[in-house]
């Protein structure tokens, strides 16, 4: 098993920043890619970006790319750091954890670690 917590969410002006981070417990961490997920009032749960295990290779909506960064250090914390950011970023923030790369997952849904999400409110 691998628990997740998210932090760091909270209320922001346009063209601001927020880091949050997802604090994992549990199984190896090293061995999970790790990935942000969002989802706004009444829309489907959105992919964001995502990291490998090594931290080596990362991939990002294009929604977001440029302006969010995802990252991970060896004391089982993943970041993502979104600056610019817009009335369109408003969403509950998700990470979650798995052995497979998360942007390959056809449904993710079946991804099988998630946190329990943290708010991130972006006023215009």
């Amino acid at each position: 098993q691998v628990q997740l917590v998210e932090s760091g969410g909270g209320l922001v002006q346009a063209g601001g920043s927020l880091r949050l981070s997802c604090a994992a417990s549990g199984r190896t961490f090293s061995n999970y890619c790790m990935g942000w997920f969002r989802q706004a009032p009444g829309k489907e749960r959105e992919f964001v970006a995502d990291i490998t295990w090594n931290g080596r290779s990362t991939y990002y909506a294009d929604s977001v790319k440029g302006r969010f960064t995802i990252s991970r250090d060896n004391a089982k914390t993943t970041y993502l750091e979104m600056n610019s950011l817009k009335p369109e970023d408003t969403a509950v923030y998700y990470c979650a954890a798995a052995l497979a790369r998360i942007k390959d997952y056809s449904a993710y849904s079946r991804v099988p670690y998630w946190g329990q999400g943290t708010q991130v409110t972006v006023s215009s």
